[in-house]
């Protein structure tokens, strides 16, 4: 059954916050309302299978490994009613005018990335689709040193806070990343002057 209307949908938060978890919960609902669903996700993400959508708590959906928005936007059957995409964060700025024309032309479109990269920056298209988005749900973790809400990605290198200058994609999980507070979220290298 077609929508009436399309919608975008981010989840957006720092890592092990849930944002792959709900997204999952989104397109199992949708399944259970008889929607056609197709799931998506940056083939650069191979943390757990390459052919699936998977929750660092193990929940995992069958998903559609792509090269860049181009490449999703032509996987799109027509019959299709729910996109679902994972780590969006990873794709190129055509996100944003794929999720659009998607929404435009009545799709239900499920995005879940991080907002911010490891240095507490705004990440990839990130920005723009949480601009054009009908609803946001920004999730929060756990800080892996007080315990209180986190909102940041930690990426650690030998146990120590990455440098500002490091690398911004890094594929990776629990052996490279922690998730912290603003107080205790340290990007060394980072230039404090306002």
């Amino acid at each position: 059954m077609k929508h009436h209307t399309g919608q975008i949908e981010v989840i957006c938060g720092s890592m092990f916050s849930g944002k792959t978890e709900e997204l999952i919960r989104r397109v199992r609902r949708a399944s259970i309302a008889r929607q056609k669903i197709q799931v998506f996700k940056p083939d650069i993400d191979d943390r757990f299978a390459t052919e699936r959508v998977t929750s660092h708590n193990g929940l995992d959906f069958e998903a559609i490994p792509v090269k860049d928005s181009a490449a999703l936007l032509s996987r799109v059957e027509p019959d299709t009613t729910v996109v679902a995409i994972d780590e969006a964060q990873f794709f190129d700025p055509g996100i944003v005018r794929v999720t659009n024309h998607l929404a435009d032309n009545g799709v239900r479109v499920i995005i879940a990335g991080l907002d911010m990269n490891f240095r507490g920056e705004p990440f990839g298209p990130m920005p723009a689709l949480l601009c054009r988005a009908d609803e946001v749900q920004k999730l929060h973790a756990i800080c892996m040193v007080c315990g209180e809400d986190a909102s940041r990605t930690q990426r650690l290198v030998n146990g120590q806070p990455a440098r500002y200058d490091d690398p911004i994609i890094l594929v990776g999980a629990s052996e490279a990343y922690e998730a912290r507070c603003r107080e205790h979220h340290s990007v060394p290298g980072l230039d404090d002057s306002v």
